[in-house]
C-alpha cells in the first residue's frame, strides 16, 4: 500500500508465461486502464480475456470500486490476461487480508508454472523429430 497526494493504491505483480503485469488499485469507478488504453481495447474486445482480467473483483463484488492500471510486458494477450488477474488478487490481499480466503479458494492466488519448454539439440522443436527412415 503507498499513499500519493491523499490517494490510497495497492500494488501486485503477476506472471504467466513470459508475460509480466505490474498492477495498481486506485479507488474509482471501475475502469481497466492497460499500457495507457482502454481494458477493452488493450484486450481486443474479446469477452473471455476482460472476464480472466477482472474476476477476483468480481469475486469480491468490488468491480465498480476500484480503477486497475496494468503495466503489462512480454508475451501475448491470453498471458498477458492471466497476469492481470495474479496482480489484482495479490493488490486485493494487500488491501483486505480477509479477501485472501475467497481468491484462493477460486485458485486466482496461484502463479501458474507451464513454461515453454526449451529445444533440444537432435530435434526440430521440443520434441519434435525428424521423420524416421528404416532404409
Amino acid at each position: 500500500m503507498q499513499a500519493t497526494e491523499g490517494r490510497v493504491m495497492y500494488f501486485g505483480t503477476g506472471r504467466r508465461k513470459s508475460a509480466i503485469a505490474r498492477v495498481r488499485l486506485v479507488p474509482g469507478n471501475g475502469q481497466l486502464i492497460i499500457n495507457g488504453k482502454p481494458g477493452d481495447l488493450y484486450l481486443q474486445f474479446n469477452p473471455d480475456y476482460l472476464a480472466i482480467a477482472k474476476a477476483p473483483l468480481e469475486t469480491l463484488g468490488l468491480e465498480n470500486e476500484y480503477d486497475v492500471l496494468v503495466n503489462a510486458s512480454g508475451g501475448g494477450l491470453t498471458g498477458q490476461a492471466d497476469a492481470v488477474r495474479l496482480g489484482v488478487a495479490r493488490a486485493l490481499c494487500q488491501l483486505d487480508p480477509d479477501n485472501r480466503k475467497p481468491l484462493k479458494i477460486e485458485g486466482y492466488l496461484t502463479r501458474d508454472p507451464r513454461a515453454k519448454e526449451r529445444k533440444k539439440y537432435g530435434l526440430r522443436k521440443a520434441r519434435k523429430a525428424p521423420q524416421f527412415s528404416k532404409r
